[in-house]
């Protein structure tokens, strides 16, 4: 791990030079994104980490930093930790950080985690299009904490206005990331089923128009699909078809070419695991 730290700092020694520290981040997190091989990430991932710690205690208040912290340690966290203590603790700096960039983004957004659900609905609509970006880095981090610390029912309380945020991105612009809004509302609104309020059919309709938006290129979308929708209605048929699906396709898109190889490997597990589950 000292030699992948002294091989980072050398190299933003050496480039700094020509391009900003936003400018370094943002390649270095596509260099992330676009690895073929998740061993290479889980290994060099925490040094970067340290570096965009780094940038933004040089930087703290810029909110395109703080959003890309927000992002990565809710990549890394959801991807590659699995003791509870340490992704609890992980995830609160996502979360912190989150916080922090939509505050920095738009005052309006300072605080809003407090308020009740009202004023959370009204601080909310008090946002625009510019402030997508950070009321999504808001949003997912928070899902993160509280996904990682379901255990406690404080956290579930949030969940309401976890989902009036994604609904509001959604408004604002369903096309952010390629549509990961709808991706994570479909999640919210199939982890139970409908005799506990779950609402399925509203979930797949969030699947589809993720899978629209992402021209079909995120595989994650169609293995959460499979995992929670299918398999909430025992509709093995759609279950065992997007699993199958993935696994044909070609997992290099740009962006998206990590987690298509982890989403492959959960297909191949969720098939498996469906011999009994079915």
């Amino acid at each position: 791990m000292k030699a992948i730290i002294k091989v980072l700092f050398v190299f933003v020694v050496l480039v700094c030079a020509g391009c900003g520290v936003g400018s370094l981040s943002r390649n270095l997190s596509l260099a992330i994104l676009n690895q073929e091989d998740p061993e290479i990430v889980r290994l060099g991932a925490p040094a970067y980490l340290l570096l965009v710690d780094g940038f933004i205690e040089g930087d703290p208040d810029d909110e395109d930093l703080l959003c890309m912290g927000a992002a990565l340690y809710s990549i890394y966290t959801t991807v590659f930790v699995d003791d509870p203590e340490r992704a609890s603790k992980l995830a609160a700096r996502a979360e912190h950080y989150g916080e922090r960039a939509l505050c920095e983004w738009n005052s309006s957004g300072c605080g809003l985690k407090r308020r009740s659900y009202e004023g959370f609905a009204a601080g909310l609509k008090e946002l625009d299009d510019d402030d997508v970006p950070a009321l999504y880095a808001f949003a997912v981090s928070w899902l993160l904490a509280i996904k990682v610390n379901s255990s406690d029912w404080k956290a579930l309380a949030d969940l309401p206005k976890v989902e009036l945020a994604l609904r509001r991105l959604i408004e604002l612009d369903e096309t952010y990331e390629r549509g990961s809004a709808h991706l994570y509302m479909g999640m919210l609104q199939t982890v139970r089923p409908p005799a506990l309020g779950g609402q399925p059919e509203e979930g797949r309709r969030h699947f589809e128009r993720a899978l629209e938006l992402s021209g079909g290129k995120d595989l994650a979308v169609k293995v959460e699909y499979a995992r929670n929708y299918a398999r909430l209605l025992y509709d093995r048929e759609l279950h065992d078809r997007l699993l199958n699906e993935v696994l044909d396709a070609d997992p290099r898109a740009p962006g998206l070419t990590l987690f298509n190889v982890l989403a492959q490997d959960q297909a191949r597990k969720l098939l498996e695991s469906g011999k009994d589950y079915f």
